[in-house]
């Protein structure tokens, strides 16, 4: 396998290194996530105007030519600064949707609108029930018509608050849990009969309940073959869990960074504490866990253009090995900093937090970890 970056790929990771580092600094962040918008749009606009959001489309969908290396690169200096801005929600989930399951008509429509910054997704696929089986709906979509009509509960769906589109999974046919009869829609977020409540997460992201109330969607709304969604769902949740893999990385390597800074200013009994062995020791750990989920996140990243079971487990030990080292690093960073790691003021507990969010996002450690033995 090749891990070397092409030229335009370390010129994106330099670009935005530098716009995180001048334009996301702690106290922006800080006062963007208390703000009534919880995010800033302005932001957003000059991800547009820069290409990112536009880099891991081909060129014929209206981007640049890029793809999931390119997404990886761009989402590990998101985790960096902990950019709230929901790229993950529009490029990664909705672009993948509509890259690999959308008609020409649903490209020409939304992925213009993607790249430039004027269409906002969220995917509403978790239900309070459904933990982490897709196919576990009650969520239904039932034929109107040349139609369909929408009713059901969509719980904890990321960047709703700011999307213009939802991607909606519902249950098109067969029964609760059956492979067969799920299918993927688009639906305008402002269509009549949808209802959201809208919240802070303890990671400083904003989510909504969404509810669906007889809501009318036409039959161009239905992505891919009717009933037949779920392995479209499977392919684009293991391109977001390999972005989120590295966003990981970059919150990880950071809060590891800012463990070992914080251990040399920081004096016990006169000396610096990260003079006592013991906390050598642990903050080793931290990098050895921070250098294996790097290595997880690529093989996860080049594996998901590989056939199907390589692709799942693949991006399954991934989420297992990324997942801990999370845990692992995000614990001892605030232990190490005492008092101050848990407080609002200091940037290493809103870290903490992240990476500890990030266990949950499209299957746990448990969860994944039985997904990988079943696959082998």
């Amino acid at each position: 396998m090749d891990f070397n970056f092409t030229e335009e790929q370390d010129m994106v990771r330099d670009g935005l290194s530098r716009l995180v580092r001048e334009q996301y600094d702690w106290e922006t962040r800080r006062k963007a996530i208390a703000s009534n918008a919880g995010w800033r749009p302005e932001v957003w606009a000059q991800l547009a105007e820069l290409g990112i959001l536009g880099m891991p489309f081909s060129e014929a969908d209206g981007g640049f030519g890029g793809g999931a290396v390119d997404a990886m690169v761009i989402m590990e200096e998101f985790g960096k600064g902990l950019v709230v801005e929901p790229f993950v929600p529009t490029v990664v989930c909705a672009g993948g949707f509509l890259k690999h399951g959308g008609t020409a008509a649903q490209k020409e429509e939304h992925i213009g609108g993607i790249v430039a910054g004027s269409a906002v997704f969220a995917f509403a696929y978790a239900e309070p029930r459904g933990r982490y089986d897709y196919a576990d709906l009650e969520t239904t979509a039932k034929k109107d018509g040349a139609g369909y009509v929408l009713n059901g509960h969509k719980a904890v769906v990321i960047g709703a608050p700011w999307a213009s589109h939802l991607i909606v999974t519902a249950r098109t046919g067969g029964d609760r849990r059956d492979r067969a009869g799920v299918s993927v829609f688009v639906v305008a977020k402002d269509s009549a009969g949808i209802v959201t409540r809208d919240y802070e997460t303890v990671d400083g992201r904003r989510a909504s309940e969404v509810y669906f109330e007889n809501v009318s969607v036409p039959a161009e709304a239905l992505i891919g073959e009717e009933g037949a969604g779920l392995a479209l769902i499977e392919l684009v949740t293991d391109e977001a869990i390999a972005a989120l893999c590295a966003e990981a990385c970059g919150a990880m390597k950071v809060a590891h960074a800012m463990t070992v800074e914080y251990s040399r200013q920081r004096k016990q009994f006169g000396v610096p504490i990260g003079s006592f062995q013991v906390l050598q020791h642990r903050m080793v750990d931290m990098y050895t866990a921070y250098e294996t989920s790097v290595s997880l996140t690529y093989l996860a990243t080049l594996r998901l253009a590989s056939d199907e079971t390589e692709r799942k487990r693949s991006v399954s030990a991934a989420k297992v090995g990324v997942g801990q080292a999370a845990r692992l690093i995000g614990q001892e960073a605030v232990q190490i900093h005492g008092g101050n790691g848990v407080t609002d003021e200091y940037a290493i507990g809103h870290y903490f937090k992240r990476l500890t969010i990030f266990d949950s996002e499209f299957g746990n450690v448990d969860h994944h970890m039985k997904r990988h033995i079943a696959l082998a």
